[in-house]
């Protein structure tokens, strides 16, 4: 069950195919490269337990990238290239890693980077080199391939933004299992969702995000073919369903939503008989939104609730959501508890802290304090990941706040202290609260709430300069979609922020608190 085995089965069969362009990848040259890479990596002192880093868009190469750390027991850290440079830079360093591997378009934002991370020795691009960079495909020539023998399973280390204002690494033990050892995701593709190695899988999502990745190297261990779009359009993903006679998909519910806005002529005129299964999590979907998507392309979709941690893992198919609309499924392994401030079970039906019981040890990189913030305080093992939920009777779980007030926008998790942060380093801040309020199609949106230092009431133009200037120092998405002034934030003298008193009217009218 990696690349290894099929290329010495379906040689010829593409690996990776990209949506727009048709370049594509076979199994044979998936693992020689991926192969030649590691080889590399091992000639310079990178072994079992230590770290690269990915810094691409959607492109052809990346899972050879991927491949190369998981089959050498090395984490991987891919970095999302809609970064600044000190945030890429910080990743670097925070996750130790020793090698970096770039396309040729973030080459000017990775060199700036790395320039702040002296640990990043080895430096490859994918493309011309220069600003310090070694050629990719030049060192690779010079590498070995072959059987490098006693190759161990390598893990992701992926970085989401964090309470305290630095994204933080999320960490998974490495077992140090032969390479092509079964992995719980694989299993779950091929054994909920069908696939197999005649399955096409279209990913429309960044592959720095979690669940884009797992699944692409997971229908790759079984044989399938992955078609890789460059970046998400509604009708372009249409198209790819039809050009690639795709049978399995994954997306979130902002996707959904852009394609049930397409006018009729357009939805009607794709081919998508050959689709078997869309899979959709990250966010939770609006009803009405998922009861067109079931009414369009029949009872084929599925909903999971998980997070990078992998803790815990709950399921849900069309037939099962028609029956309990608004779920998020149940627990496909382990158990899920709903727990009160004080560790103990709440009735059925009343909401609480979602925890999962059996799920996957892990831990936030550099960060105890966060990591024993997820864990019940009973010391049962329990772990969360900070959303409040309900259980109904048949056991379905039901989300309906994030103890956290981190936001989803588009499937993306935000977490508001890391723009307050930097809101409150401009000088005419005197304090900033931020949170999530109702987007009609990315879920939710970033709003940001400002108390200014001489208690005026602000303006539109200084709203502006404010989302400006968060943009020069945070990625774009993160920053506020809009600013309101307030003579003074809802602070508790020790300093808590009642930050519900804020956000809750935004809300009014909503079943949930949650989109």
């Amino acid at each position: 069950m990696y690349p290894r085995q099929r290329a010495q089965e379906t040689p010829d069969k593409p690996a990776t195919i990209m949506a727009e362009t048709g370049e594509q990848v076979t199994y044979r040259e998936l693992d020689s490269c991926s192969v030649r890479l590691a080889q590399l990596l091992r000639s310079r002192g990178i072994g079992p337990g230590d770290g690269i880093a990915i810094l691409m868009e959607n492109h052809l190469r990346f899972p050879e990238v991927a491949w190369a750390a998981q089959r050498s027991g090395l984490y991987y850290t891919p970095i999302s290239y809609r970064l600044t440079e000190d945030e890429v830079a910080y990743i670097l360093n925070d996750s130790g890693a020793k090698a970096l591997v770039v396309s040729a378009r973030q080459r000017h934002l990775a060199a700036r980077a790395a320039d702040q991370a002296p640990g990043v020795l080895t430096r490859l691009v994918i493309g011309d080199p220069g600003e310090g960079f070694e050629s990719y495909d030049e060192v690779l020539a010079l590498a070995e391939g072959g059987d490098q023998g006693g190759e161990i399973e390598g893990s992701d280390l992926l970085y989401s933004s964090g309470t305290t204002g630095q994204p933080k690494g999320v960490k998974l033990p490495l077992q140090g299992r032969p390479i092509g050892t079964p992995d719980g995701l694989t299993l779950v593709v091929a054994g909920l969702y069908g696939a197999t190695s005649e399955s096409v899988y279209l990913s429309p999502a960044p592959l720095y995000h979690a669940a884009p990745l797992r699944f692409s190297m997971a229908f790759q261990r079984l044989g399938a073919t992955d078609v890789i779009m460059e970046s998400f359009d509604a009708e372009r993903y249409l198209a790819a369903m039809e050009r690639f006679h795709v049978t399995h998909t994954q997306l979130v519910p902002t996707m959904f939503i852009r394609m049930l806005k397409l006018p009729e002529e357009v939805r009607s005129r794709y081919d998508l008989s050959s689709l078997q299964c869309a899979v959709h999590a990250a966010a939770p979907c609006p009803v009405p939104v998922k009861e067109e998507m079931i009414a369009w392309w029949g009872p084929i979709i599925h909903e999971y609730y998980a997070g990078t941690e992998g803790n815990g893992f709950c399921a849900i198919d069309s037939k099962e959501w028609l029956a309990h609309r608004g779920s998020v499924g149940r627990p496909i392994t382990g158990a899920v508890h709903i727990l009160d401030e004080n560790g103990d079970d709440v009735p059925t039906g009343q909401q609480g802290f979602v925890f999962f019981e059996g799920g996957n040890a892990f831990e936030y990189l550099n960060d105890s304090a966060k990591t024993a913030s997820t864990r019940d305080i009973r010391g049962r093992g329990w772990t969360t990941l900070g959303d409040v939920g309900r259980l109904d009777e048949d056991g379905y779980l039901y989300l309906t706040d994030r103890a956290s007030f981190m936001i989803v926008s588009g499937g993306v998790n935000i977490y508001p202290q890391e723009v307050e942060n930097v809101l409150v380093t401009h000088p005419l801040v005197m304090d900033a609260a931020v949170f999530g309020i109702p987007d009609p199609e990315m879920g939710e949106q970033v709003k940001a709430v400002v108390e200014l230092v001489d208690g005026s009431s602000g303006s539109p133009s200084l709203a502006a300069l404010l989302v400006s200037f968060c943009k020069e120092h945070l990625a774009s998405y993160k920053c506020p979609r809009s600013i309101d002034f307030t003579a003074e934030l809802p602070r508790h003298p020790n300093g808590k922020l009642y930050k519900r008193v804020l956000r809750d009217p935004y809300w009014e009218g909503r079943a949930t608190r949650i989109l």
